[in-house]
């Protein structure tokens, strides 16, 4: 069987609450939904999500979509879905970048052709290591108090144990005083890592990293911006906490520089910033070759995308720092007619056909930007 159509959906959800990180504050979560349709009626389906539009990555979910219908599907229809490494190497081949686009494309054939073969799509990915994975939770109200009681009832809950703060909008000192409140009132059984997203320049982060360190901290991600290496370097250099690198490090090539460079000694994986499953890959044998611990991102998917990196990092040997696979627990409706379980602090691996998640189409198009003219259809051969 052949793939006769696809369809790409930008689909806007409302979040349960504002979520505030250094270059935008989410209320509504944006999420890039590929659909590929073989002869038969099956259908493989991938997810990317952005945050703030072009914010955060140079690709806005509409250039993600222009991409998708008119460069990759065109290399893609009248193929089939067991051909998904040769079609992606096609496309890496005559389509520089556009990472996000790829991620969608090649996450849909592979949950098509794992349907088809009625595997869970771990087993196209080298074959699952883990059966859960520990979930960090994003505290981004910046609210000390309210942060301090969404950690507590998570703990309760037994949701999480590991706690990220978003600390690069405002001024650092107070952002310090911030995090170190919270991670007093959590005690030392909990871990608390702090995410800059780029925000801090050289100086501020040589007089606040000492204190984060002081007060427990485990962690600092992408404290300088992308393009000041030289200063993350010396940061790594001169930090005995980790300084993780996130936003500097999404081709393999920038992993691989960044593991010479010692340009952090940390990695955050994200499978749409990487350009794919098998790319993410990639990225963590190179950080794991360098010695450098890793941490399963996110971009805030919703259930999909949120299948897609756990079925990646399930087959992953070590996770130091855990996940962040939080996405679905802040988003107010699925687009999904199953949801992921959480239990005991971790994610549990889907174990159902491809990434284990069944697409509600009707939510789909419910959310869906122009969802009157999405119902006509997509590109077909």
């Amino acid at each position: 069987m052949t793939i006769k159509q696809g369809n790409v959906y930008i689909a806007d959800i409302p979040i349960s609450r504002p979520h505030q990180l250094s270059m935008h504050t989410i209320t509504k979560q944006t999420i890039v939904l590929v659909k590929l349709t073989e002869e038969d009626g099956l259908s493989g389906w991938g997810e990317v999500a952005t945050i703030g539009g072009a914010s955060y990555e140079e690709m806005t979910p509409e250039a993600i979509k222009v991409t998708i219908d008119h460069y990759l599907m065109p290399m893609i229809l009248g193929k089939k879905a067991a051909d998904y490494a040769c079609i992606m190497n096609d496309i890496q081949k005559h389509v520089k970048g556009n990472r996000f686009a790829k991620a969608a494309v090649e996450s849909a054939l592979i949950d098509l052709f794992a349907k088809q073969k009625g595997l869970p799509a771990y087993e196209l990915l080298g074959g699952k290591i883990h059966d859960s994975l520990p979930v960090a939770w994003t505290l981004a109200s910046g609210d000390t108090k309210k942060d301090i009681e969404e950690a507590q009832e998570a703990l309760q809950q037994r949701k999480h144990r590991i706690f990220k703060l978003k600390i690069g909008k405002g001024d650092p000192n107070e952002n310090v005083r911030h995090v170190l409140e919270i991670k007093k009132a959590l005690g030392d059984e909990v871990r608390v890592t702090v995410d800059v997203n780029q925000s801090w320049d050289e100086q501020t982060a040589n007089q606040c990293i000492p204190k984060l360190q002081a007060g427990g901290i485990v962690m600092v991600e992408q404290p300088l911006p992308e393009w000041n290496e030289e200063g993350m370097r010396r940061l790594t250099a001169s930090s005995a906490l980790s300084v993780m690198a996130d936003e500097g490090a999404r081709s393999i090539h920038d992993v691989f520089r960044i593991a010479k460079h010692h340009v952090g000694d940390s990695l955050s994986l994200k499978i749409p910033k990487h350009g794919g499953p098998h790319e993410t890959k990639k990225a963590a044998a190179i950080a794991e070759s360098a010695g450098m611990p890793l941490y399963g991102g996110t971009m805030i998917e919703s259930t999909l995308g949120t299948a897609i990196a756990a079925h990646v990092y399930a087959t992953i040997p070590d996770m130091i720092f855990g996940t962040e696979l939080f996405g679905p627990l802040l988003y107010q409706d699925m687009v999904s007619t199953n949801a992921l379980i959480y239990e005991n602090y971790e994610l549990i691996i889907p174990e159902r056909p491809g990434f284990g998640i069944t697409i509600d189409e009707d939510k789909v198009l419910y959310y869906a930007r122009d969802h009157e003219t999405r119902q006509k259809g997509g590109n077909m051969i």
